[in-house]
Parts: structure tokens; C-alpha cells; sequence
């Protein structure tokens, strides 16, 4: 044993990631005095503009709302007390299928590499007990998910570090409540094709092959006011318009799976230090 604390790592892709999967452990964890490190791998910039203006719109500056972003960011970590705040700062590389996706220096192009290796030593610095990200699908496709997937699990083969590491998911049966309730609050709202219904399907995991539940009901304040923080996304934020009510309802237990771990900890787990403390 050290003095040393114990630290939760949290890779994400864009401002606003760590309070929607993350936001209640980050909170959770450094109410128990936990360090929590959160490294966002890009500036946000394919974000809204002014209005909602999108990128390529008249007013939607990138540079402009880069530094926005940024600002919404420090204001969501001083909300979840998360301790250390790490920007890579690369491009936002957009949705899949997006022009910025080619642009150079956005995420999608950089060597994975090269993200890795300055990853790899942030982990060496920080040396997380945990580390959490998302899965080779980046949760549901997106090139800057998928990206920062890459370069965290190359940048773990980069140390010798043997932290627990989880991917973030959700469980079907929530997501089938989602739906739900997307429809409740937007009654006009179609019924999506078959081929999108069919890949909303396939979003997150049957419910027992999740391995980690980690109830933060009791922060789920914290991470409403989170994303709350992250105002000039709002209209891409649909979880803000229930109420915290229901946002604590839907939203108060984050699911993981764990895939890597010298604990020998038994699964399912109810705490991502299962093990370790």
C-alpha cells in the first residue's frame, strides 16, 4: 500500500462526453476522495454554433467555438470536482461521413500512434488505477469514439500499467426506455426506417453481459448540472429536457464492462475499485 490516491482515468472524444457516460462516476468517485483524471481528445469544434448553426453554416466559426467548448468543459469538471483536467486538443473530426473527417489534424487522421504515445504519458504521470473508455465502435459509431477507443487501448500496451480498464455501455432494456420516452416528449416524432431501427438495436448490451453497474443516483444532480454546463449544445442534449426528476431515474446507474483486470474481482461488480480498496 501508498499514499498514493486512488485514480480514475476517463478518455472521452469531445466536450460534453464526460458528463453523459461518465458524469456520475467522475462525481461519485472524487466524493470518496478518489483522483479523477479526464482526458478529452479533441476541441469540440464540429459542435453547434451560434442559433444551432452547424459546420459550413454562416456563423459557425470553428476556432470560435472550439474555445466556447472549452470554457463548458472547465465549467462541467469544476461541477463533477473532477481533479485534473487533460486537453490533446485535436480537430474534431465530426460526424461519420463528414467532410472534417479528412481535414488534416483532425482526430480521424491522426496516426493512432502518435495520439497514443502522448496518451501514454499521461497515463505514466497520473498511473490510473482504472481507466474507462468506449468500445471499437466508440458506443455508436462515431470516428472521434472510435479514435480515442484506439489510442487508449494502444496507449496501455505503450506502459506497464495493469489497471482495471472498462468500456462504457448501456443496457438494452434502458435503451429501450430511451425510445420510450423520446417519443413521450416528442409525440410527433416518426417511427425511424428499419435499417435505423435495426442499428438503434444493436446499440449498447443485453443487460447480463453488462459486468459493472455503479449506482450514482445520489450524484445525478451533479451530472445534470454537468451537461447543463454545456449550454450551446443544448439542442443537441435531449436528457436536459426531462427534468432532473427523471434524469435521476433514467440516468442514475452507469454500466461498464470490464475488460482487463489483475483484481480478480467477481463479476457482475457494483464499483469500478472493486478489488483495489
Amino acid at each position: 500500500m501508498t499514499d498514493r490516491p486512488l485514480t480514475l482515468m476517463a478518455v472521452h472524444a469531445h466536450p460534453d462526453d464526460e458528463a453523459t457516460g461518465t458524469g456520475g462516476v467522475l462525481a461519485r468517485y472524487a466524493a470518496e476522495g478518489v483522483r479523477t483524471v479526464l482526458v478529452t481528445c479533441t476541441d469540440g469544434r464540429c459542435g453547434d454554433g451560434p442559433g444551432g448553426s452547424k459546420p459550413g453554416d454562416p456563423g459557425h466559426d470553428p476556432a470560435t467555438i472550439a474555445l466556447m467548448r472549452r470554457q463548458e468543459l472547465e465549467a462541467s469538471c469544476a461541477v463533477l470536482k473532477v481533479s485534473d483536467l487533460e486537453m490533446l486538443d485535436y480537430a474534431d473530426s465530426g460526424m461519420m461521413g463528414w467532410p472534417s473527417n479528412d481535414a488534416p489534424g483532425s482526430f480521424w487522421q491522426t496516426p493512432v500512434e502518435e495520439g497514443a504515445a502522448r496518451l501514454a504519458e499521461l497515463m505514466r504521470h497520473y498511473r490510473p488505477d482504472v481507466v474507462v473508455t468506449y468500445d471499437e465502435n466508440g458506443f455508436y459509431g462515431h470516428p472521434d469514439h472510435i479514435q480515442a477507443h484506439r489510442i487508449t487501448m494502444a496507449a496501455l500496451e505503450m506502459t506497464e500499467l495493469t489497471p482495471k480498464v472498462y468500456w462504457t455501455t448501456m443496457p438494452r432494456s434502458i435503451m429501450q426506455r430511451f425510445g420510450e420516452i423520446m417519443r413521450e416528449f416528442h409525440e410527433d416524432m416518426p417511427e425511424p426506417d428499419p435499417a435505423e431501427a435495426a442499428a438503434i438495436a444493436k446499440i449498447g448490451l443485453p443487460d447480463d453481459e453488462i459486468t459493472t453497474w455503479v449506482d450514482s443516483t445520489a450524484f445525478s444532480g451533479q451530472k445534470f448540472d454537468a451537461l447543463a454546463a454545456h449550454a450551446s449544445q443544448g439542442e443537441n442534449i435531449f436528457f436536459l429536457r426531462m427534468g432532473k426528476e427523471r434524469f435521476a431515474e433514467l440516468m442514475g446507474m452507469e454500466t461498464f464492462v470490464r475488460v482487463k483486470d489483475a483484481t480478480g474481482a467477481a463479476v457482475p461488480e457494483n464499483d469500478l475499485f472493486a478489488g483495489l480498496r
